[in-house]
């Protein structure tokens, strides 16, 4: 962790000379609100790794209420409400619904309780946000695609976007910073918002497509993570394509990682939740000890919401993962052995790319 953290600038910044008078000890509880498990990651990295960092900061003696909101905003805003009523120190609020919860967040500020939004942009008076660089993950995603397309790529290819929830901001700068790349140089024949981020929706949603273009007319299809990657997988599979089209996808997830090497799916995005998630700990840690010099090296870009003008903020960076780089981003990171990626279902395409 410190290897990673030495990048945002705070390597250097002594815990106790942050501040000259600490809100408060290491006694300390953080609320963590995540939004669903369908994506893997909250319960196998986000979590975990927060949790494990905010003891390691606290000499053991903070901790983390953790509630998951199911993909139901209605639920996040009660779980929110109760750690408002319970008074937790400071709440790392990663939304459902970034608009429907500006209220909860607003109910915590006259709280007193400071709010860091962490991996979705929630609306309402925030302190800090952080998240990875969503636009530059767009903008990987649709210059990959491209690649995978060929030199001679062209109007006449058409794609099909497959884009995230409406209701999460950060599928909107996905979107973003793929039309960026992908608009003048292909032809997106459908384009789907696709309800809760669910693979069955992009299942559907893909299916619809391929009755409305013909399966043998799609060059290549944006799927903005990899859940929603599998649906269309699927539904590719289902309407009998048997060379399947270059596909995106985001997360890392360990099924992606091997249909990338099985050839399904050429790409994903790799995010390290290790270092976003470590990053939040210590952000949220620093905030509620008063460590103001700590917080502000840790948060030195800024952002708008729809409601908010120039939030502090950390954005982390991002990789184009294919086969090529396996071994050294997931393997090398540590996020997943090789013996889970490679197991006898893929050993020979395993074998072939020297992922052994």
């Amino acid at each position: 962790m410190t290897l990673s953290l030495s990048s945002c600038g705070v390597l250097n910044v002594s815990g106790d000379g942050s501040s000259a008078s600490p809100t408060k000890g290491n006694d300390v509880t953080i609320g963590l609100l995540l939004p669903e498990t369908a994506n893997t990651r909250y319960e196998d990295f986000d979590y975990p790794i927060i949790k494990k960092q905010v003891a390691s900061l606290t000499k053991q003696r903070g901790k983390v209420d953790y509630r998951n909101a199911g993909q139901n905003a209605d639920k996040q805003a009660s779980q929110m409400q109760q750690m408002i009523d319970d008074k937790v120190d400071i709440i790392l609020l990663d939304a459902v619904d970034s608009h429907a919860i500006a209220g909860e967040v607003k109910k915590a500020k006259d709280a007193g309780i400071p709010v860091i939004a962490y991996d979705r942009l929630a609306e309402g008076p925030i302190d800090a946000y952080i998240s990875f660089d969503n636009e530059l993950v767009g903008e990987v995603q649709g210059r990959t695609l491209l690649e995978a397309l060929g030199s001679n790529v062209s109007t006449s290819d058409k794609i099909v976007m497959m884009n995230g929830s409406p209701t999460d901001p950060n599928a909107k700068q996905f979107k973003a910073g793929a039309l960026s790349e992908l608009n003048g140089k292909v032809t997106i024949a459908k384009s789907y918002d696709t309800k809760d981020w669910d693979p069955k929706n992009a299942q559907a949603n893909m299916k619809a497509a391929i009755d409305a273009i013909g399966k043998g007319n799609i060059a290549g299809i944006y799927s903005a993570n990899d859940g929603m990657a599998g649906g269309i997988v699927t539904a590719l599979q289902n309407a009998g394509v048997t060379k399947l089209p270059p596909l995106t996808g985001q997360d890392a997830q360990l099924e992606a990682v091997q249909r990338i090497v099985a050839g399904e799916q050429y790409m994903s995005v790799y995010k390290s939740y290790p270092q976003e998630a470590a990053a939040a700990a210590q952000m949220a840690v620093a905030k509620v000890q008063g460590k103001e010099i700590e917080f502000d090296a840790l948060t030195q870009d800024n952002v708008d919401s729809p409601t908010n003008k120039g939030i502090p903020a950390q954005l982390v960076t991002v990789t184009a993962l294919t086969k090529k780089n396996i071994k050294s981003t997931v393997v090398a990171d540590g996020i997943y052995k090789i013996s889970q990626i490679c197991t006898s279902k893929f050993s020979s395409e395993c074998s072939a790319i020297g992922l052994k």
